[in-house]
């Protein structure tokens, strides 16, 4: 299985901007895929979570009401659709997946994924 993110770049605030995952693999049916984000000198975090196979979602309390994750079965592809850009948004944003079937009262937990993409950088300019 391959996480294969892309789509990042440079964008003032307050634009937009949408980061894609490919998903490649043999018989790929993830429970979870997520996107998180690492900015410079800081631990990574949990911005965006999506059941593959139900559709619900959760996100980070930074992002609520500005950033919107999907996803396509059909393509094997993930995607987030980031509006209102700030400034701290600007860090490198993975995708990952968990794989077998799970359970948990939220989807931000890090160590849970199992799976992850190389990172895309996003950088959001003042």
């Amino acid at each position: 299985v391959q996480l294969q993110a892309s789509g990042g770049g440079l964008e003032q605030a307050g634009g937009s901007l949408r980061v894609s995952c490919a998903v490649s693999g043999r018989s790929f049916s993830p429970h979870i895929m997520a996107w998180f984000r690492q900015a410079p000198g800081k631990e990574r975090e949990f911005v965006a979570a999506i059941n593959w196979r139900r559709g619900n979602t959760e996100y980070g309390d930074p992002v609520k009401g500005r950033f919107t994750i999907s996803r396509d079965k059909a393509k094997n592809s993930m995607y987030l659709q980031m509006n209102s850009l700030k400034t701290e948004d600007t860090a490198v944003y993975y995708c990952a997946a968990i794989r077998q079937t799970y359970y948990s009262d939220t989807y931000s937990r890090l160590n849970d994924y199992d799976a992850w993409g190389q990172g895309t950088q996003v950088t959001v300019s003042s």
